[in-house]
C-alpha cells in the first residue's frame, strides 16, 4: 500500500517554495522586469497588505513532471483556493473520490464526501484520550512565505536570469524565464545547483507553470490552470460542507497539524541504495550499558539490563529515528488511514490500546514509558505506535534436514507491509540482554519493543504472518507474544506452549523453528482457534507439503514459494535461502526480509530503499553468538553471503 495519496497537499508549498527560491540578477533588463513582478505577485498574494480589500486566489496545480516523486503522484490535480491571512481550502480527487482540507481562521478542517465522514481540529480535544490534560491550545498563526520578505530582496544578487524563448501554456502566450544560482552563491549560502523556470503570462504577471530541476534529486514541472484573484468568499464556503447524512468528528487540531507536515516530509525523504559490505563496524555512540554500532551502513543497537534501563538506552540512543518514525506511523499512515476508512485513526487505536492493556505485562509498559522520556516524546505517542505491528502481514519458511545442504536449518521471514510509509529509513537490528530471560536479537524499527522477526541464543527463531479477525483485541499484542517467545522458550515445545496459552488476539500465522531439535512448526491461530502445521503436513491453506519444511504465504505466493522449495529441494545453502524470498513470493511492499540459521547463530537481514523491495536489495550478516561477547571493535559482520 502506498501512501503518497496523502501527499497531494504538499505540492501547493513546493510550487509556492519554488517561485520564491529565485530572484532577477540585472535590475535594468526586460527579463528583470518580468520575473520581478511575477515574484511580487505571489508575495502579495500569501502576504497580502492590510490596507487592502480582500480577495481570493484560486487555481488548480497539475504536476505534469515529477522526477524523484513517486509515480502515483504524476497527472494529479489539486485544485487550490486561498485568502490571506488564514484562510485555504485544497481539493483534490484520488481513486475517484474527493478529498478536501480547510481552514479557516483557527478552524482546520477535512472532508471526505465518498466516505460521508469529516473531522473538525479543535485545540479544546486532548491529544490523548488516556491524557486528559494533553490540550494544544497554540494559536494558528497567518500563513507565511517560506522565508521572511526582506530576504527577498536580497536574492536577486544570488541567481542568474536567463530569458528562453515564449511559449504557450494552453491558449496563453507566456514569458519563459530561468532562474541559475550563482556558483558563489551555492558556495557561500549553501543554496541547491538547481535551477528554476517559470512561465509568466502578461498583463497580470502571473505564472501558468512552474519548474524545479536539480540534476541529482528532481524534475518536477506543475502547471498553474487559471490563476484568478476574485472577490472574497464568504465565511461559508471556507467551513467544512456538511451534509446530511455526514459523520462529523470533533479531534484534536494538533493531530490534523501533524498529518500535514508529516505527510510533507514523507513526499521527499530518499533512502539510499546499500553499496557492497566491508565488514565495516564501528560505536556511534554509548548510553550506559547500551550502545549504537553501525555495521556495513546498518544500524545495530545493543541494550542491557531492566526495562527502565533498556528502554532509556533505546530512547537516548535512537531520538532522532524514533521521533521520525512516531511522526510518519501516527500522525502521517495513522492520520492518513481515517481518510481512506472513514473512521478517526486515533479514536480507533485507542479503543484496541484500552482493551489490550490488561494483558500486557508491567515489564513492557516501564520499558516502553523509559523510551518514550529519554526520546522527549510523550508516553502515550511511544505506546500506541507500539500497536502498529499488530496490522503487519508476511510469509515465512523453515527448511532442514533432506531439504539443504548438510541438513542445516535455515529459517527465512518475509515482512510485506507498506513499504513506502516511513519505516525504511528508521530499520535497526537489535540485540536484547535483559535481565530476566534469554538474550535474543530483533529486526525490528526504532522505537518498537515488540518482535515479529527474531531469533534467540537458544537457537529459537520466530516470524508471523498476519491474517483477518482486526477488532479482537482482548488479548496481548502479537508482537509482546513474540518477545514472550523469544526471553522465555528454550525449546520448541515451549514456544508453542506459550502460543497456545496466550491470550491471543485477531488472525496470526507463525513460523517456529529450533535448531536444537532439527524441529519447525506452523501455527494458525485466533483468539479461540490454534492449530500446528508440521513438516509434510498439508493445510487447507496450504496444500502442498515438503518433507523437512514449513512454508506459510498466501495465494500465488505460497504457491511460488512452494514450487521453489520442491525444486531446489536438497540444494539450499544459504544464498539459495534467500532466493526464495526473492519477488513474486515477497510482495512490492515488502519492509524486510531475515534468514536465521539457528544452529550457528548466523542471519542475514535486508530492508528495503526508495527503488527496491528488501528481497531486491543488499543482505547484511551477522552473528548472534558474536554480537552477544563482549565488545570487540575489531571484529563484525561479513561480506553479503557470508
Amino acid at each position: 500500500m502506498k501512501f503518497s495519496r496523502y501527499f497531494l497537499p504538499g505540492l501547493f508549498a513546493a510550487s509556492l517554495t519554488a517561485a520564491f527560491a529565485a530572484a532577477p540578477a540585472d535590475p535594468s533588463n526586460e527579463t528583470m522586469r518580468v520575473f520581478s513582478g511575477a515574484l511580487a505577485r505571489l508575495v502579495n498574494i500569501i502576504m497580502a497588505p492590510t490596507n487592502q480589500p480582500p480577495r481570493t486566489f484560486t487555481t488548480t496545480l497539475k504536476l505534469t513532471k515529477g522526477g524523484g516523486l513517486s509515480k502515483e503522484l504524476l497527472g494529479q490535480q489539486l485544485t487550490v483556493a486561498f485568502q490571506a491571512p488564514d484562510h485555504l481550502r485544497l481539493a483534490s480527487q484520488w481513486s475517484g473520490n474527493s478529498y478536501v482540507i480547510g481552514r479557516s481562521g483557527q478552524q482546520l478542517w477535512v472532508h471526505i464526501p465518498a466516505k460521508k465522514f469529516g473531522l473538525i481540529g479543535s485545540p479544546e480535544v486532548p491529544r490523548f484520550s488516556a491524557v486528559p490534560d494533553s490540550l494544544d491550545a497554540t494559536p494558528l498563526g497567518p500563513f507565511k512565505l517560506p522565508v521572511p520578505p526582506e530576504q527577498i530582496l536580497v536574492l536577486p544578487f544570488l541567481v542568474t536570469l536567463e530569458a528562453l524563448p515564449d511559449e504557450r501554456v494552453g491558449a496563453t502566450e507566456c514569458r519563459v524565464i530561468k532562474a541559475i544560482p550563482k556558483p558563489e552563491a551555492i558556495q557561500g549560502f549553501h543554496l541547491p545547483q538547481a535551477t528554476i523556470q517559470v512561465w509568466v503570462r502578461e498583463p497580470d504577471l502571473l505564472p501558468l507553470k512552474l519548474a524545479y530541476r536539480d540534476p541529482t534529486k528532481a524534475d518536477i514541472e506543475i502547471e498553474v490552470a487559471n490563476p484568478e484573484l476574485e472577490e472574497p468568499w464568504p465565511d461559508s464556503k471556507w467551513r467544512l460542507p456538511r451534509n446530511e447524512d455526514d459523520t462529523v468528528q470533533t479531534v484534536a487540531r494538533a493531530h490534523l497539524l501533524r498529518f500535514l507536515s508529516s505527510s510533507y516530509s514523507m513526499l521527499t525523504e530518499k533512502i539510499p541504495v546499500l553499496g557492497p559490505a566491508s565488514g565495516e563496524r564501528r560505536v556511534i555512540a554509548r548510553e550506559g550499558k547500551g550502545r549504537l554500532e553501525m555495521h556495513d551502513g546498518t544500524r545495530v543497537l545493543f541494550l542491557e539490563g531492566t526495562p527502565e534501563e533498556m528502554g532509556h538506552q533505546h530512547g537516548a540512543l535512537l531520538i532522532k529515528e524514533i521521533r521520525n518514525l512516531v511522526d510518519h506511523v501516527l500522525y502521517g499512515v495513522g492520520v492518513g488511514s481515517s481518510f481512506l476508512e472513514g473512521r478517526w485513526f486515533f479514536g480507533a487505536v485507542e479503543a484496541a490500546q484500552k482493551r489490550l492493556k490488561p494483558f500486557i505485562s508491567d515489564r513492557s509498559f516501564r520499558e516502553m514509558d523509559a523510551l518514550a522520556d529519554a526520546a522527549g516524546l510523550e508516553r502515550e505517542e511511544v505506546r500506541l505506535s507500539n500497536f502498529f505491528p499488530e496490522l503487519f502481514h508476511c510469509s515465512g519458511f523453515a527448511i532442514f534436514g533432506k531439504a539443504t545442504e548438510g541438513g542445516r536449518m535455515y529459517h527465512g521471514r518475509v515482512l510485506d507491509y507498506m513499504r513506502g510509509m516511513g519505516m525504511e529509513q528508521n530499520a535497526v537490528v537489535i540485540v536484547f540482554k535483559p535481565d530476566q530471560g534469554n538474550a535474543w536479537v530483533n529486526v525490528s524499527y526504532a522505537g518498537f519493543i515488540g518482535s515479529v522477526t527474531a531469533m534467540n541464543e537458544k537457537q529459537v527463531a520466530i516470524g508471523e504472518m498476519g491474517g483477518r479477525g482486526e477488532g479482537n483485541w482482548d488479548g496481548k499484542p502479537m508482537a509482546q507474544l513474540v518477545r514472550e517467545v523469544m526471553e522465555k522458550a528454550n525449546t520448541l515445545e515451549e514456544a508453542v506452549e506459550i502460543m497456545r496459552r496466550g491470550p491471543r488476539t485477531c488472525e496470526y500465522y507463525y513460523v517456529i523453528s529450533d535448531a536444537k531439535s532439527k524441529k519447525a512448526v506452523g501455527i494458525a491461530a485466533t483468539p479461540g482457534k490454534f492449530e500446528t502445521v508440521l513438516p509434510n503436513q498439508a493445510h487447507a491453506l496450504l496444500p502442498h507439503p515438503v518433507e523437512d519444511a514449513v512454508l506459510m504465504s498466501a495465494g500465488d505466493r505460497y504457491e511460488e514459494l512452494a514450487k521453489r522449495v520442491q525444486a531446489g529441494f536438497g540444494k539450499f545453502d544459504d544464498q539459495r535461502a534467500r532466493d526464495l524470498m526473492r519477488r513474486p513470493v515477497a510482495m512490492n511492499s515488502n519492509l524486510h526480509c531475515a534468514l536465521f540459521a539457528p544452529d550457528t547463530l548466523d542471519f542475514w537481514v535486508a530492508n528495503a530503499d526508495s527503488r527496491n523491495p528488501a528481497a531486491h536489495t543488499r543482505y547484511t550478516h551477522y552473528n548472534l553468538r558474536e554480537l552477544l561477547q563482549p565488545e570487540r571493535p575489531a571484529s563484525g559482520p561479513k561480506p553479503n553471503g557470508g
